[in-house]
């Protein structure tokens, strides 16, 4: 089968979800079709970044990302019904792209990955797949129910923007795919199919318990350009990892424990916090799957979010115990006490991690029940043959 897929994104290197989600799907779907990708590419992207995705397209092209955060985009959004997403992924070079290939090829079908590219489509008569990572506006809605409320109506009218156009590109799709049950629920649409996203579970091996390092290191880990990312870490420094240590002085434990945050832009703010035991890593050049090996605790406090988080999924691959709030787990259908800890509060949260570090037998069930369900789950082959099969159906 021909496809012609249309991203925001060039996915690699691997910097985050969307990337390990889009890259991992063309690299299996590849097998048994011919794929001609035309993505945005930023700036610090490199042609040898293109030729790493070429390996298993037919044809890449790529066009220039625009600057997002301008003056211009921010009037045009002021003046037009399009939201401050959309203005920054309009684009007159991937509207030209996407007609020249369709001049020269004839494809099967178009798979558009996310809806804020949809408008560089031009009219069609073959199917469109639309695949959504999560539900744009709720995650833009729960973050700002988190902000100053001066601020809050300038961002409400935005995000009913994002809605408006969100729910018309999900009517105007072929097939519509969501990533969990989750969203499937709030798209409004009967035939909406699940393709949850993924882990390599050959690369992030389970690992053996006598491989855990003596210094016990809780992860976070992620990119701090994203909200939510932020607003995590934030959570963590000001509110969690106080009450950690300070539980662990209450219980007179000499325990080696570290808060390990890795990623990438992450504001130097977050440096000023006065604690002690915090790595701050924030050019790690180990591979992921490297990384998850030398920690023993992931902490991924979410309260912002949508879809399904990579980083949870390749935790429970890789045998790290797992603390994390209702988000971290909304829509993995994995179960609080069977392959993860879950709760919402700072004390919670705390007591989570405290008991996790102390109890071995404790620790080792979680993450042996973690492993079973990723590979019976999420693995990313049997993920791309659901979407393939999709792509058969809409035909």
């Amino acid at each position: 089968m021909k496809i012609l897929m249309i991203a925001s994104y060039l996915p690699f290197p691997l910097y985050s979800g969307g990337h390990i989600r889009l890259y991992n799907l063309i690299k299996n779907l590849s097998k048994e079709n011919e794929i001609t990708l035309i993505c945005e590419k930023r700036d610090f992207q490199t042609q040898q970044d293109v030729e790493e995705v070429e390996k298993t397209c037919k044809k890449v092209v790529t066009v220039k990302r625009k600057k997002q955060w301008s003056i211009q985009n921010i009037l045009k959004t002021g003046f037009s019904s399009n939201p401050f997403l959309i203005t920054g992924h309009t684009s007159e070079e991937m509207k030209t792209a996407i007609k020249d290939e369709m001049v020269r090829e004839t494809f099967d079908l178009i798979h558009v990955e996310t809806f804020y590219v949809f408008q560089n489509l031009p009219k069609v008569t073959i199917p469109v797949v639309l695949v959504e990572h999560n539900v744009e506006y709720l995650v833009y809605k729960r973050y700002v129910s988190l902000l100053n409320p001066l601020v809050k109506p300038f961002l409400l009218i935005d995000i009913a923007k994002i809605k408006q156009k969100e729910e018309a590109a999900w009517g105007k799709a072929t097939k519509l795919v969501a990533v969990s049950n989750v969203e499937k629920k709030i798209m409004k649409r009967a035939d909406v199919s699940v393709i949850p996203n993924g882990v390599d579970t050959e690369k992030f091996r389970f690992r053996d318990f006598q491989a855990i390092p003596e210094e016990k290191r809780v992860l976070f880990i992620g990119d701090f350009k994203w909200l939510q990312n932020r607003d995590s870490l934030e959570f963590i420094l000001k509110e969690i990892w106080p009450k950690i240590i300070d539980e662990f002085r209450q219980l007179n434990k000499d325990f080696n424990l570290k808060l390990w945050v890795v990623g990438r832009n992450l504001p130097e703010s977050f440096k000023e916090y006065n604690l002690s035991n915090v790595i701050f890593d924030t050019n790690n050049k180990d591979e992921t799957w490297d990384i998850f090996r030398k920690s023993f605790i992931l902490l991924a406090p979410f309260r912002a979010a949508g879809g399904t988080s990579y980083k949870v999924l390749e935790a429970m691959s890789s045998g790290v115990g797992i603390v994390t709030t209702n988000l971290g787990i909304e829509g993995l259908e994995a179960k609080n006490g069977v392959h993860v800890l879950a709760a919402q509060t700072a004390d919670e949260l705390a007591n989570c991690v405290v008991d996790l570090a102390l109890d071995s037998s404790l620790y080792r069930k979680l993450t042996i029940n973690s492993r079973k369900f990723v590979e019976q789950n999420y693995d990313w082959k049997i993920i791309s043959d659901k979407l393939n099969k999709i792509y058969m159906s809409s035909l």
